[in-house]
Parts: C-alpha cells; sequence; structure tokens
C-alpha cells in the first residue's frame, strides 16, 4: 500500500477520503491506513464491501459503454470520478470512438494529480479541479475553456457521488441546474446508496448502521429512498430496466461482483433528455 510520506502535494494522510477509501475497496495502492481503518470500520456492517466497490465499477462500465455504443454520445463528463483505476471511463469510451471526449471532474488533490499523471499526453481526455456542490461555477469553467460542447448530447456521469452531498448541499438542486445545461439527446448515469424501507426492513436496518460508520469515519454517506434517487432525475426518460440494484442494469456477464449484502442498497440508472 502507499506510504504516508509518498503523498503527494496537499494530501491529508490523517483524514479518510473518499476517493482512497474506493480505490482501497477496488484492491488499489493509491490509499492509507485510515483509508483502510474507515473500509474496514463500514465491512464490520456490510462485509462485502469491496464486492459492492466492483458493482459499481461495473455499472460504470455498461453504462458508459451503452451510451457510447447504442446511444451514439461522443462525449462525456464524469463528476466525481475519483483515482484512475482499471475500466476508467476514456478507455471504454475509446473502445467505441478513439475521438470522444471525456473530462473527469474531482476536488480530492490525490485523485487529481494521478488523474493529471496518467493523461499527460491525452488529447481528447482533460482533469478538471472542481466541486460538484458549485455547478454553476463548473459550467462556467467548462464553457469558458471549451472542454464540453453544450450544443451536442452529454453522457454526464454522477456516479457514487451524490450519497456523498449532505442534504443541505442540496443534491436534487445540484443534478436539476447540471440537467438543465445539457442539450436534448443527453444523458444522465447515477448510482447511489439506497435504502429500501419497510419493504425490506433487514436490509434497511444494515443500511442505516452502515450510514453511521461512514458518517462517523469519512463525515459523509447518504443511503436515500427510491422516490429521493428518482428525484435526482428530474423528467429525464429512464431507459429500461429503469433504477435497479446495479448487477441488474444490463447484465452482459462481465461483471466479477459477488454481492450479498449491499445487493440491495446500491442502485442504479441511466435517462434520456428529451
Amino acid at each position: 500500500m502507499t506510504s504516508d510520506k509518498a503523498a503527494p502535494p496537499g494530501v491529508d494522510t490523517t483524514r479518510p477520503s473518499i476517493a482512497r477509501v474506493y480505490d482501497y475497496y477496488l484492491g488499489g495502492k493509491d490509499n492509507f491506513a485510515v483509508d483502510r481503518h474507515a473500509a474496514q470500520m463500514a465491512m464490520q456492517v456490510t462485509p462485502d464491501g469491496p464486492e459492492a466497490g466492483r458493482a459499481c465499477r461495473a455499472f460504470l462500465r455498461r453504462s458508459v459503454h451503452y451510451l457510447a455504443a447504442e446511444a451514439g454520445i461522443r462525449q462525456f463528463l464524469d463528476l466525481g470520478s475519483g483515482l484512475p483505476t482499471r475500466g476508467n471511463v476514456h478507455e471504454i469510451a475509446h473502445r467505441v470512438d478513439p475521438d470522444a471526449r471525456v473530462v473527469y471532474v474531482d476536488n480530492d488533490p490525490m485523485a487529481l494529480a494521478h488523474g493529471r499523471a496518467l493523461l499527460a499526453d491525452a488529447r481528447t481526455t482533460t482533469v478538471v479541479g472542481a466541486d460538484v456542490r458549485q455547478p454553476d461555477e463548473l459550467l462556467t469553467e467548462l464553457r469558458d475553456r471549451r472542454l464540453i460542447d453544450f450544443d451536442q448530447p452529454v453522457g454526464l456521469l454522477l456516479l457514487a457521488i451524490l450519497h456523498h452531498l449532505h442534504d443541505d448541499d442540496d443534491p436534487a438542486g445540484v443534478a436539476r441546474r447540471l440537467i438543465d445545461a445539457l442539450p436534448s439527446g443527453s444523458y444522465l448515469a447515477i448510482s447511489h446508496f439506497y435504502d429500501p424501507g419497510p419493504a425490506q426492513p433487514e436490509v434497511s436496518a444494515r443500511a442505516r448502521a452502515v450510514e453511521k460508520v461512514f458518517n462517523e469515519t469519512l463525515g459523509t454517506g447518504r443511503w436515500r429512498t427510491r422516490d429521493e434517487i428518482l428525484g435526482f432525475f428530474g423528467d429525464l426518460e429512464l431507459v429500461p430496466p429503469g433504477l435497479v440494484p446495479l448487477a441488474e442494469w444490463h447484465p452482459d456477464g462481465e461483471d466479477d461482483s459477488r454481492q450479498t449484502t449491499t445487493y440491495h442498497t446500491v442502485v442504479g440508472g441511466v435517462a434520456r433528455k428529451v
């Protein structure tokens, strides 16, 4: 694992990072003891946390491939992109079209440092340091730098990010502002922690327990209801099968995750702006 001494400038190794905890779940090396401790605390409630991480990554792969290969999307905006790992958005999109444009956005200094190093010579892919909670500033930068053509359809990826916005961050307002900026023919993909409520009381209790751990260690993490998550899509048209457990969205036989306790507590969907 990465040692504290190897941390890039600006990286705080005394507090866990969402991006680095996720990296640990995926078997990466860009994490520190504090991140592993936070992840292991959550795994006491949901032991298959790493499987959930792999399921999230598999959903990213399938949704991006769908958008590029079937929906014809040629520019992608990935917000809260995290640390580079196997199967990055630009790699998936470029298998369909090497000229597809990808803009990664994150506010984690380690994610930015590694992303920029990976993409130093990239022609069609860019990393931007920005906070998703400030969508107007982000949209202005994207337009000013001409990184995204908002006259052409965009694939907006809000994968495993909205559940790290507190309610008072107004995640619905953030999603709405971003959707409003998209032209017709654009798509939105969301994956999100899910609390099934009274329909599955045992699963709901586990979701609340791990939510407590996340907030005590990371200071963030919300397991929301189906209606709350659907609300993030606004009036966009959901692509069948709608909002479902990650493994059930366009399965292709390549998902190597074996979710058990988290299967019903992470959901995803893709929707089109008419």
